[in-house]
């Protein structure tokens, strides 16, 4: 089981990272109680954290009422077990009433994602983050992609935003990532050494050995919403170093679902949910303007999975 190392004072998370679904009905309304059971069957295959209403959550998609009762919901059902964490983004003023929302439901923390659109300066993305970090005291780790994106500089002075407590990389530039870790750790700031990083590229796993050597060892999958068992298996497989694992599971699992997932735009989430209902789970459709996986690539999915599981078991024999 991957626990979770949660410091008092940083909320520095450390293992393998869930972030589950949002289920809608067929009239359109999240479904709360698919919801809940998709969340306590994330929580029973071990992750360090879950992280709910974010990027693969649909975020976007979502009014304040339902985020307030999706982010409820999943606080409800952890009670205590494991530290539930929220999406908040969009313009400032949003992200505020967003993150406040999620303070009302008991998080533990949030992830702030991208502003609405607009694109600024590194400088202009700190203002942005100390703004709506001011609204709440919630720890907050700030999600690093498309429009948001740190130069080194930046990256040190959220260490002077006493409730920033890390940078979650989605950009998969591991080059730059490098130069953010190595600037924060080296600053000589009191927070230097407790500052945190994830990896959240989205399939984190096939860039996880390069994270790890460049100190970011912890990171977000996708995979675990609709195949936990194979994602905590790579997942352990990284944590010891199990070369011929990775390697085994790269090649007959993530390799190809990567190649699927790149087909077509969206389908880091419409994937995962396809995935998601071909393990028996009813999540519904996903809201535009993202796309729904056809049906060739379903079938095209539960092969794949098949094959990673086929090659799971062959590891586990081989070594039993």
């Amino acid at each position: 089981m991957n626990t979770v190392k949660c410091d008092e004072r940083t909320t520095r998370l450390s293992g393998l990272l869930s972030f589950p679904l949002t289920p809608f009905d067929d009239a359109d309304e999240v479904d709360l109680d698919v919801f809940a059971s998709h969340v306590e069957a994330q929580i029973a295959a071990g992750p360090g954290g879950l992280f709910v209403a974010c990027g693969t959550g649909e975020f976007p998609a979502l009014g304040l009422d339902e985020y307030r009762q999706v982010v409820a919901t999943a606080v409800k059902q952890a009670a205590g077990r494991i530290p539930v964490f929220a999406g908040a983004g969009g313009g400032p003023r949003v992200a505020r009433k967003f993150a406040l929302a999620a303070q009302e439901c008991g998080v533990d923390g949030l992830l702030l994602l991208p502003p609405y659109l607009l694109t600024s300066t590194p400088q202009g993305l700190v203002h942005h983050i100390r703004y709506v970090a001011a609204a709440t005291p919630l720890p907050i780790t700030v999600y690093q992609r498309a429009n948001a994106v740190l130069d080194p500089a930046a990256a040190v002075e959220l260490l002077d935003i006493p409730n920033v407590v890390g940078i979650k990389d989605g950009r998969g530039d591991v080059d730059a990532m490098l130069r953010l870790v190595t600037a924060v750790r080296t600053s000589g700031h009191p927070r230097a050494a407790e500052f945190g990083f994830l990896n959240g590229l989205p399939t984190a796993e096939l860039g996880a050995r390069a994270y790890a050597a460049i100190g970011v060892e912890s990171y977000s999958s996708a995979v675990h919403c609709f195949a936990p068992d194979i994602a905590t298996a790579f997942h352990r497989a990284v944590r010891d170093d199990d070369e011929e694992a990775q390697r085994t599971l790269l090649t007959e699992f993530y390799l190809p679902f990567a190649a699927l997932r790149d087909r077509v735009p969206g389908y880091a989430v419409s994937l995962v949910k396809a995935g998601a209902q071909l393990a028996g789970l009813a999540v519904g459709p996903v809201r535009p303007p993202l796309v729904e996986a056809t049906p060739e690539h379903v079938a095209q999915l539960a092969s794949t999975v098949d094959r990673g599981r086929t090659a799971l078991r062959r590891l586990e024999e081989s070594r039993a």
